[in-house]
């Protein structure tokens, strides 16, 4: 699986932005799917998941509620909207996709980050 992200760009706070992540291959729809975001001089983090049928989604707290991960299967797509978007939401943004048909904290394939940068 092949990913690709896109999306990013420079935001106010309080704006909303959406980010896309592209796949490659026919088994996309067998995979959960991850956002991940690193911000300057800070580990990589969990941001949210999305199940292989995208019935169950999971969030880190600090975007509870303000960002929505979805997907469309068809398309390939995996889709982050993120909303009342604050400084701190600064960061390298990027997907990745799990095994076939797990749900956990295991990510096999990566794709390149897209940045997101929100002015105060």
């Amino acid at each position: 699986v092949q990913l690709q992200a896109s999306g990013g760009g420079l935001v106010q706070a309080g704006d909303s932005l959406r980010l896309s992540c592209a796949a490659s291959g026919r088994s996309f729809g067998s995979h959960s799917m991850g956002w991940f975001r690193q911000a300057p001089g800070k580990e990589r983090e969990f941001v949210a998941a999305i199940s292989w049928s995208g019935r169950t989604t999971s969030y880190a707290d600090s975007v509870k509620g303000r960002f929505t991960i979805s997907r469309d299967n068809a398309k390939n797509t995996v889709y982050l909207q993120m909303a009342s978007l604050k400084p701190e939401d600064t960061a390298v943004y990027s997907c990745a996709a799990s095994p076939p048909y797990y749900w956990g904290s295991r990510y096999d394939y990566w794709g390149q980050g897209t940045l997101v940068t929100v002015s105060s």
